[in-house]
């Protein structure tokens, strides 16, 4: 019996100008989902995706549906030539918004609501804190105890402001977000600590924060009017690092990953004890193979992007 198989379905950060074209040409599958995406959207979202310009792709609420409308152009396309995605992989997850794509790629949530969701989602974590209040940093060289415990010795000094880990993206690679002051000590507090490196990121708001609360109560209204149908794939949810089944569930995580941490590492490493050994980035990009790579060792991880790529894969 061969080891199990998971997708994985990228977050924002992974939009490039041209994303998605060469597929659609190719595929007619593909070109459906970015008409359907276009559709749900009443806009041209694929001009966007395909010619820029860049600025503009890369506003959150371009952005996020941008980044599902190739990945799922990806999963139609394999499903045209191969047949159902349930006969090559048994798990999927998504990092950040791409847990969206893995539930549309499992079939829980059709792929015109989703992206409906998305830019509703985009809109509402732009607005959710006036711009400069909020930041997000990448602290690189260090273990997510050290960063916890810089965290905790910074609430018990500035109780008035927040800073909270956003992404534990692998080993030695965790991200914080919260007010910009909080997360610009926090970074000077992790140089002192003799911490590798600190990166504040060029993002627009404070992403996976409790600043994001107010945008978590627009998802929690629109999650609980939209239809979902149980996975037909195993979903490792963000918030737990654990499959969750349940439908009343999956909506509640969707709900919480605005404001909470998204426990990758976790996720990759509970992955691999579910015999996991093969993991298929699904989209655009190779940001997720690498972060694979960080975490654990002697496993196969591949990337599938182009027509070229799936026929290879599957060759």
């Amino acid at each position: 019996m061969e080891a199990p198989v998971a997708f994985l379905f990228p977050g924002q950060g992974s939009q490039i100008i041209g994303m998605g074209a060469s597929l659609a040409s190719e595929s007619k599958s593909a070109k459906l989902v970015f008409e359907q995406v276009n559709e749900a959207l009443s806009e041209d979202l694929f001009s966007i995706m395909r010619d820029g310009p860049k600025d503009v792709l890369q506003l959150t609420r371009n952005a996020q549906p941008a980044i599902f409308a190739s990945s799922l152009a990806v999963v139609a396309t394999i499903e045209e030539r191969f047949g159902d995605i349930r006969k090559i992989a048994s798990f999927a997850a998504g990092h950040s918004l791409g847990e969206y794509s893995a539930l549309a790629a499992a079939k829980s949530i059709d792929i015109t609501k989703a992206a409906k969701l998305l830019r509703i989602r985009g809109d509402a974590m732009q607005s959710a804190t006036p711009v400069g209040v909020g930041a997000m940093a990448a602290i690189l060289g260090s273990e997510i105890e050290q960063v916890e415990s810089l965290i905790a010795s910074f609430n018990t000094t500035q109780s008035d402001e927040i800073v909270q880990i956003a992404n534990d993206n692998s080993p030695g690679q965790i991200v914080v977000s919260g007010h910009k002051n909080a997360v610009e000590i926090l970074c000077e507090m992790a140089k002192q600590k003799g911490i590798k490196k600190s990166l504040m990121l060029p993002v627009s708001a404070p992403f996976h924060s409790d600043l994001m609360a107010p945008a978590a109560e627009i998802m929690l209204d629109h999650l609980n009017e939209s239809e979902f149908k149980p996975p037909q794939l195993k979903i490792f949810c963000n918030v737990t690092a654990l499959v969750e089944e349940d439908i009343s569930k999956l909506r509640l995580n969707l709900v919480a990953q605005v404001t909470a941490r998204v426990r990758w590492r976790e996720t990759i490493l509970n992955l691999a004890k579910n015999g996991v050994s093969q993991f298929v980035e699904i989209g655009t990009g190779k940001v997720l193979s690498g972060l694979v790579k960080r975490t654990i060792t002697d496993v196969k991880t591949i990337s599938l992007e182009s027509y070229k790529d799936i026929t290879d894969y599957f060759s």
